[in-house]
C-alpha cells in the first residue's frame, strides 16, 4: 500500500508541480503585457508633451506673424502716402519749371 500510496503522491505532487509552473507561465506573461502597456502609455505621454511643446511653439509664431502683418499694412499706408506726396511734388516742380521757363521768354 505504501508504493500505491507513495505513486499516488508522487503523481499529485507532480500534477501540483505542473499547475504550479503553468501558472508562473501565465504570471509572467502578463507581467510582460503589463510592462509593454507601461511603456506604451509613457510613449503615448511623452508624444503629447512633446505635441503640447510644439503647439506653444507654434502659437508664439503665429502670434509673431500676425503683428509682423499689421506692421507689414502700415508701412504700405505710409508708402502710400509717401508716394502721393511725390507725385504732388513732381506736379508742382513741373508746374515752376513751366512759370520759369515763361520768365525767360
Amino acid at each position: 500500500m505504501t508504493s500505491a500510496s507513495s505513486s499516488s503522491a508522487r503523481s499529485l505532487f507532480a500534477e501540483s508541480k505542473q499547475r504550479l509552473a503553468e501558472r508562473v507561465q501565465v504570471n509572467m506573461n502578463n507581467i510582460a503585457s503589463l510592462a509593454r502597456q507601461i511603456q506604451r502609455g509613457s510613449k503615448s505621454n511623452e508624444l503629447l508633451m512633446k505635441a503640447a511643446r510644439d503647439t506653444a511653439a507654434t502659437e508664439i509664431l503665429m502670434e509673431s506673424s500676425e503683428q509682423n502683418l499689421k506692421k507689414m499694412q502700415l508701412i504700405s499706408v505710409h508708402m502710400g502716402y509717401q508716394y502721393e506726396s511725390i507725385l504732388k511734388s513732381a506736379q508742382v516742380l513741373n508746374e515752376v519749371k513751366e512759370q520759369v521757363s515763361s520768365m525767360h521768354r
